[in-house]
């Protein structure tokens, strides 16, 4: 297992990460780390590993690109001193360029994406155990599609990063991708981004699969 007991873990990322979370941060009683994947990763910890005692915090912020989380960075990530970072970031630095053509201003490039996030690692890496990089993606089994190709850019980005710094990869759309070889994608999601409850535990069991989460040797 990649965690070690009492580690703090905070998740960064936009719409998909935030889920509704609470405010100013993602953890607590009452749904407080939202209802998406991140709130099903900290229920398995705490439902099978409750002896780690993990404490999972929620800084996904509805809307952002990966410009708008390096803003950001030092008060909702450094400043909290966690032990690890995740972050899955990507999907609106693509989907402004296609929802909103006439605004450049807000269309990133996959070279401002690649050194904005190669930034981010630098700065965070000497101040915590590790990060774990998760790919952005499009459920959009045509990858022609121009929305989906651009996507695939980021997540290729991302894969050569983990490799870079020798990070701990979740390729999410590889999983969703195997996943839409049996359900269409409205089954999953209603945009093709933000998924449902099928969608939340697909990320999260691909997220405790790269992380080393101990199948076998659970409390239960």
């Amino acid at each position: 297992m990649l965690f070690a007991p009492h580690d703090k873990l905070i998740f960064a990322g936009d719409s998909v990460t935030d889920a509704d979370r609470a405010r100013p941060a993602g953890e607590g009683l009452f749904g407080a780390h939202g209802n998406g994947y991140v709130r099903d990763v900290a229920a398995m910890f705490d439902a099978l590993y409750p002896q780690m005692d993990l404490r999972v915090i929620n800084r996904g912020v509805s809307g952002d690109s990966v410009r708008h989380l390096a803003a950001r960075w030092q008060q909702d990530v450094l400043d909290d001193h966690p032990d690890w970072v995740a972050v899955m970031i990507g999907v609106n630095d693509v989907w402004r360029k296609f929802d909103s053509p006439h605004q450049k201003e807000q269309h990133l490039t996959v070279e401002e994406y690649r050194d904005t996030l190669t930034r981010l690692i630098e700065t965070t890496l000497p101040q915590v155990k590790g990060m774990i990089l998760m790919t952005p993606y499009f459920l959009e089994p045509n990858r022609a599609d121009p929305m989906r190709a651009e996507l695939d850019k980021r997540g290729q980005v991302v894969k050569e990063l983990a490799a870079q710094y020798d990070l701990p990869l979740v390729d999410v759309q590889a999983a969703f991708d195997k996943l839409l070889e049996h359900l269409y994608s409205a089954v999953i999601t209603w945009d093709r981004v933000h998924p449902n409850y099928i969608g939340c535990a697909l990320i999260c069991k691909a997220f405790l699969n790269a992380v080393g989460f101990d199948w076998e040797n659970t409390l239960i």
